[in-house]
């Protein structure tokens, strides 16, 4: 089974087409966990009056650490009990017929992170502002040829986890989003078993980005910068020895 986190800011508009989406493209038996901030987020009252809707269980998920994506994220792994747990966005952008697949790699191959990635040989991204596209592919392409991570998109949020592994790295984020990249590099350096899967992303056709850019890059910088630098005495010392 799958817990599918969906932090959420005033998604009214789009979180029936979510519903429907994960219904029509995700056969695993699954949970969806909807994070939000304050009572008056006017997705609530959408959710509520369709929870009975669906063929899966949703739970709505007050966020416990204070307001912001990295805190809904956070409080959705927290509050996690499946052994998988995928995180989406709610604005429509993430491609769920490849969720099936990414939890056969958890469930048969034993992998403990599966990227979606939109940068890899099958990925694609469509729209999306122009600059944060050309950071986003430099970022995960450049790491993955320099540190040979096993991901060329690193900054995706679109990824699935096992909970065990989870529940074993201490997460220091304090921006927004980069907390998945912040685990994938922690993850990586720890040796957890780390693959990928192409996914294709589209931007969101209804409601504003609550993404961040240049408020966030430096913190997508210090944990491209630290997965730099370990790699490269991880590497340089098993040279040596």
């Amino acid at each position: 089974m799958i817990d599918i986190v969906v932090p959420v800011y005033n998604e009214g508009k789009n979180i029936k087409n979510l519903f429907t989406l994960i219904e029509d493209k995700i056969s695993t038996e699954k949970e969806v966990i909807i994070v939000y901030d304050f009572e008056e987020d006017d997705t609530l009252p959408v959710v509520k009056g369709i929870l009975s809707d669906y063929s899966f269980p949703i739970r709505l998920q007050r966020n416990l650490y204070g307001r912001g994506a990295l805190n809904a994220i956070v409080s959705g792994f927290r509050s996690a009990k499946e052994e998988a747990v995928l995180v989406i966005m709610a604005d429509l952008s993430d491609s769920l017929e490849v969720v099936d697949s990414m939890f056969k790699k958890i469930k048969e191959d034993h992998y403990d992170l599966v990227c979606g990635s939109r940068y890899m040989r099958g990925g694609k991204q469509n729209g999306g502002p122009f600059l944060k596209g050309v950071f986003s592919r430099l970022a995960g392409l450049s790491l993955h040829l320099f540190t040979r991570i096993p991901t060329h998109d690193i900054s995706n949020s679109f990824k699935m986890y096992r909970k065990s592994m989870l529940d074993s790295i201490e997460i220091e984020s304090d921006g927004g989003f980069e907390v998945g990249m912040e685990i994938t590099v922690k993850a990586y350096l720890s040796g957890y078993k780390i693959t990928e899967i192409p996914s294709e992303w589209f931007d969101r056709s209804e409601g504003e980005s609550n993404f961040k850019m240049w408020k966030w890059l430096p913190h997508y910088l210090h944990w491209y910068g630290l997965c730099i630098r370990r790699s490269w005495f991880k590497n340089h010392l098993t040279i040596k020895t």
